[in-house]
């Protein structure tokens, strides 16, 4: 979906979404990173810190009560509060009985032009984290947590059956289209092999709509990919969507017998990949 400036308004759109989605028989429903407000991380503003809250706080509270509701579970990105001075970008697991299930703290803190997240989060210090919810057990990361593998593999190997990645990420309307389109493929192409390397269904969640004054236009392109990296969903670049795919947990035991990678492991042999980088000498 889009955002707007009022908080509120944001989130009674979502609450909007969801009970459509509940309604089209969902039963898990992913909202798009810091989906209470526009995409802030734009300017180092001190003022911003305003749109942080405590979770379990005001937002996730009225989810939670929304989940128990509709008999769904609800994954809900918000700039969490977490103490004087210290913020977070979370990720609140809400079950479909309503109960809380806990959160992820985002672990990897991108710091580029437009993307200023190094000025408000703290990274996580909860480690990579799943939750067995009513429907499945899931997997969070968190938007730059998309681009690494090792997020990826060690999520998998604790168990997540879906991976979601609520999302905020856009082209700077300057660019030309040809770049547009070669970066787009390449956050589509590196979460696809996540779901190839760890053979489990990837669920990305992104944001539309023109912010920063009409410098940024959010991609859009949510997209659900089987545990072959196959598209079973691709959303538009610049609709607000709501759509219901439904996934096969079973075919993740026939993917990973038939392509075993996992069994293949040279676990032996990856000390080095703890290394910032490895020196020849």
């Amino acid at each position: 979906m889009s955002c707007t400036s009022n908080k509120e308004e944001n989130l009674s759109k979502a609450i909007v979404k969801i009970r459509e989605a509940a309604q089209k028989g969902a039963q898990i429903v992913c909202l798009q990173e810091l989906f209470t407000s526009l995409y802030f991380c734009d300017v180092e503003d001190y003022e911003n810190f305003k749109l942080a809250e405590s979770i379990p706080g005001p937002s996730s509270d009225k989810l939670t009560a929304l989940a128990k509701e509709l008999g769904v579970v609800i994954i809900a990105s918000l700039f969490e509060k977490r103490a004087q001075g210290i913020y977070h970008n979370t990720t609140a697991v809400l079950d479909a009985d309503g109960s809380y299930l806990g959160k992820y703290r985002k672990m990897h803190i991108p710091d580029d032009p437009a993307y200023y997240e190094k000025f408000y989060f703290t990274p996580g210090d909860l480690g990579y984290k799943v939750f067995k919810t009513r429907f499945a057990t899931v997997g969070i990361l968190i938007c730059w947590d998309q681009w690494y593998p090792e997020a990826a593999r060690i999520t998998s190997l604790m168990g997540a059956e879906v991976l979601f990645y609520p999302t905020a990420i856009g082209w700077a309307t300057s660019q030309d289209e040809a770049t547009n389109a070669e970066q787009y493929n390449a956050w589509q192409t590196i979460q696809r092999s996540h779901a190839v390397a760890n053979g489990i269904h990837v669920v990305s969640v992104n944001r539309v709509g023109f912010e920063q004054n009409g410098a940024m236009k959010f991609w859009g392109g949510s997209f659900v990919a089987n545990p072959l990296g196959s598209l079973l969903y691709k959303a538009s670049h610049d609709k607000e969507e709501v759509n219901v795919i439904e996934v096969d947990l079973n075919k993740t035991d026939s993917i990973r017998t038939h392509w075993p990678f996992l069994r293949d492991r040279r676990i032996d042999s990856y000390q080095q990949i703890t290394k910032r980088f490895i020196d020849e000498e």
